[in-house]
């Protein structure tokens, strides 16, 4: 069977972004990042703004399996980071929000296995993760609690962010239980990055219930990191 061609998206994004290549910063990008990709050297805010310009012109993918390939095609074929963010931006954009249930996990956890780094796990959940568990708790409640205890470094540390735009809308179950999966002793939970997030969801949640956020500071004082109390507890 033929492989269907790259939806026309894919084309329009890697030659837009072109020509705003800056070599000056791309060095200095990718140093940051610690990227084996190199980067084109487009700033976090020109990056926005010419995507705008690419995806108000479109053609923008018209179904689901064609937004799935678009995304896959940036994404597992960039050759530059750019093109990675742009997937993500594809991913969240307001004309896939219809496609933005339970069933696209998937494609998220591939997203967040195989980019492997902070910038692009923690756009990947933030911005098509969360809104997902948020509107469909009954079926993606699971999946966090799968990938909390995954062999995954970046899908336990994407389980436990998960809930950060949630505000009183947090599940606090599956707050204590995606932490608890991955505190010291457990199999990931001296990584920093895993450190980082347990302080992290903890510190964001204190601006809803400092109590609560105290109360389990302080019964998993033996199990927290000092990293992780640090960050929980920096506002309180």
């Amino acid at each position: 069977m033929a492989v269907p061609p790259d939806p026309p998206i894919v084309a329009a994004v890697r030659s837009g972004l072109a020509p705003h290549a800056r070599a000056a910063n791309a060095v200095a990008q990718q140093r940051y990042m610690k990227s084996a990709m190199p980067y084109r050297g487009i700033t976090s805010p020109d990056m926005k703004q010419i995507l705008r310009g690419i995806f108000a012109a479109g053609p923008l993918p018209a179904s689901r399996a064609e937004w799935e390939r678009a995304v896959l095609a940036l994404y597992d074929g960039a050759s530059f980071r750019e093109e990675r963010y742009a997937a993500l931006a594809l991913a969240a954009h307001r004309s896939a929000r219809g496609w933005q249930d339970a069933s696209t996990l998937p494609l998220y956890r591939h997203l967040i296995s195989t980019g492997a780094w902070w910038d692009l796990v923690d756009t990947c959940t933030s911005s098509c993760v969360s809104p997902i568990l948020l509107a469909h708790r009954d079926l993606a409640t699971p999946v966090m609690r799968e990938w909390s205890v995954a062999d995954d470094m970046w899908l336990r540390r994407a389980s436990i962010i998960s809930q950060l735009p949630h505000k009183a809308g947090t599940d606090r179950s599956l707050l204590t239980e995606v932490i608890e999966a991955n505190v010291e002793g457990t199999a990931y939970g001296s990584q920093f990055f895993i450190r980082k997030a347990i302080g992290w969801a903890l510190r964001q949640y204190a601006r809803i219930d400092p109590q609560w956020v105290r109360g389990f500071v302080d019964t998993h004082a033996e199990q927290l990191s000092g990293l992780s109390v640090r960050e929980a507890t920096k506002h309180l």
